[in-house]
Order: structure tokens, then C-alpha cells, then sequence
């Protein structure tokens, strides 16, 4: 998947600084992590270098968690490399979070502008706290950014999380938003990449923060809520699950590959780490043959992922329905990439699904 990525793009044509190309080539530098093939690493660089100068100046405002997902591949080039000048553009990232619009218990607004006032979408729990976590190992900033990322998960966590262990899919607290509950502030649906969003930051973060973090808790409760929800409402057919996650029965809901990703691998990362318990590992496999059965090659010998949702604002179920059906869509590059260096470790070898793409 990524030299097929790779064949399709240049460094220079895949795309500007975005949450969906960083995502894609955090993917694929994990994919270097196992093969040390340093045209993976090279290409990783090439990239993040169009942004960043010799001094360490990168022209980004950074006025939306979105537009700071990328900065992972920062904090990742100053750990390869050692060169100065990543810390100094990751550290303008961690700077504007001193000044960046909050609501009154904390949670970073999704955006820190008027259009997202006052708004938390699960989305930007991925966006900023797996950025926040590594940045604060990488750059001695741990005692903040431990605390400041479970907070973060913690806020989001209790305003979306709902009895059934899923996330609506955001939440605003002046609940003057068009699609905000008048009672609550929440959005209407349970869209399935922003709770796959969240279920990723939320392994990204207890897999770093200490044992003792105060907080750690408290999201351990979350994740085990949210992985009882994910198990509830898989797909039996696919082992996939649906883009309005809970209204699977619907004719005109589907099973979305992004989301199916993230799922499978929070439900196996935190079976591995001892966050739940350990039959929530057949879940996860469920989900892997569900995914890899999106998977095609194309006649130019090229994989093809389908079937995934294209970038998503917060709306009603029709608009969640009626979104694009993407192939190859870097949200779902991304998470497969992340998903499959997960599970490969712990999938059967011998099946023939699992060979076709390890």
C-alpha cells in the first residue's frame, strides 16, 4: 500500500500540510518502523520538508486541531534526525495551545475561530493529543503534556460519550450550532470516524502517559465503555461497522473502512496493553477480515482500499449517509496503515487474506 501511495504521488503532489496527508504518513512511517526501508523515511522527510525551512519557520497559523495532526511527523523527524529545526516548528505548535480558545471546563474548541466556537469534536481529540503526548517525550514537556492530553480526552469523553459506550460525534456548549441538542449541545448521530478518532488518541495517550497519571483512570473507564459499544454494534455479516454506527439496521446506512480500521485497532492495542479484556481480541479480528476485505489490486498492480468516507462535518443522518465513497482516500490509507501494523502481529499467518496483504 505505500509504494503503491507512493508510485501515485510525489512528495510534492500528494498534497499540502493537512490532517489527512499527515495522517497517511504517520501510517507510513510506523510501515518503516517494522521494514527500515528508507525510502519510506526519505519520502516521510521530502514532505514535511516543503513546510519547514532551515530555521525551523513553518507558515502555519495553527488555529484548528486539524492543522496540527501533521505535527507528529515533527516530533517523529527530530527523533530520525536530530535536526533543530523540527523542534523549533513542532514547538510552535505547543506554544499556540497557550493562547488556543478552550471551553469553560477545558476542551480545545475544534476550531479557534467563530464557526467553531465553543465546539468539541471528537475528531480533534486525534488531531492535537497524540501530537501533545510525543511532543512532551521527545522535548522533556512530559509533566504538561501528560496532563494537558488526559484532561483533553477527559472533557470530550464526558460531554459525548452516551450509555451505550459510543461518542456522538460532536458537542457545543452555547448549543447554538444547527445541529446542537437544545437540551445538551450534542450533534444527533454517532458518526463512526469520530469515535474511531477518539478511540485511537485515547490508546496513543495511555500508551504514554505513567501508570500513576491521575487521570488515567477515568479513561480507562471511557475506553472500556467505548469498546463494549464498538462490540455491540459490529456488523455480523462484514465485521466491519456502519458510518452511522448504531442504525446499522437502516437500508441506506454502510460499512465504512476508516472507521473499521480504527476500531480494529483500538480493540487490539488495548487488549495487548491489558485495557480490556482479552476476548474483545476476536472482535478485533473480526474487524481485520472485514477491512482486508476492501482490499484489491488494481491492473496496474496497485492496491485499492474502498469504500471510505470523505472529509465530514457534523450533520444529521442523511448527511452522514449520503457522504462520498472514496477509494483511496488518505483517511483511510492512514488508519489501515496504522490498523495493519497492529493486527499483523497477531493475525494468522497462514489465512490467506492476511498473506495478501502482509
Amino acid at each position: 500500500m505505500t509504494d503503491s501511495t507512493m508510485a501515485r504521488y510525489t512528495p510534492s503532489t500528494i498534497g499540502g500540510w493537512s490532517y489527512q496527508v499527515g495522517l497517511y504518513l504517520y501510517g507510513q512511517y510506523l510501515v518503516y518502523q517494522r521494514t527500515h526501508n528508507p525510502a519510506d523515511l526519505a519520502y516521510i522527510k521530502s514532505w514535511v520538508d516543503r513546510f519547514v525551512d532551515s530555521n525551523g519557520n513553518i507558515g502555519q497559523s495553527f488555529n484548528n486541531l486539524d492543522s496540527m495532526l501533521a505535527g507528529r511527523l515533527l516530533v517523529i523527524m527530530h527523533h530520525e534526525t536530530g535536526l533543530a529545526r523540527y523542534k523549533t516548528a513542532a514547538t510552535k505548535i505547543r506554544n499556540r495551545l497557550n493562547s488556543y480558545s478552550r471551553t469553560s471546563d477545558g476542551g480545545f474548541w475544534h476550531a479557534d475561530s467563530a464557526s467553531r466556537a465553543h465546539q468539541l469534536w471528537g475528531d480533534g481529540t486525534f488531531m492535537v493529543n497524540p501530537f501533545l503526548v510525543e511532543y512532551g517525550q521527545e522535548f522533556n514537556d512530559a509533566t504538561y503534556a501528560n496532563d494537558e492530553t488526559t484532561k483533553q480526552l477527559v472533557v470530550y469523553g464526558s460531554h459525548l460519550q452516551q450509555t451505550s459506550g459510543l461518542l456522538r460525534h460532536a458537542y457545543d456548549e452555547s448549543k447554538s450550532a444547527s445541529w446542537a441538542d437544545p437540551a445538551r449541545g450534542l450533534a444527533p448521530e454517532v458518526w463512526c470516524r469520530a469515535v474511531g478518532w477518539y478511540g485511537m488518541a485515547s490508546i496513543d495517550v495511555l500508551d504514554t502517559v505513567p501508570a500513576n497519571q491521575p487521570r488515567r483512570a477515568q479513561l480507562l473507564t471511557i475506553l472500556r465503555n467505548l469498546a463494549a459499544g464498538i462490540e455491540r454494534y459490529q456488523d455480523p455479516a462484514t465485521g466491519r461497522w456502519f458510518q452511522v454506527v448504531d442504525k446499522g439496521s437502516r437500508p441506506d446506512d454502510w460499512t465504512e473502512t476508516s472507521c473499521s480500521s480504527m476500531f480494529t485497532f483500538t480493540l487490539s492495542r488495548a487488549v495487548e496493553k491489558g485495557y480490556i479484556d482479552p476476548h474483545y481480541a476476536t472482535v478485533a479480528q473480526r474487524g481485520y477480515q472485514g477491512v482486508l476485505a476492501k482490499v484489491s489490486l488494481g491492473s496496474d498492480g496497485r492496491t485499492n482500499l474502498a469504500d471510505i468516507s470523505i472529509g465530514t462535518n457534523v450533520g444529521n443522518y442523511a448527511y452522514y449517509t449520503g457522504r462520498a465513497r472514496a477509494t483511496n482516500d488518505f483517511h483511510g490509507l492512514g488508519a489501515f496503515l496504522i490498523m495493519n501494523e497492529q493486527l499483523r502481529k497477531t493475525a494468522n499467518s497462514g489465512s490467506p487474506a492476511a498473506d495478501g496483504v502482509m
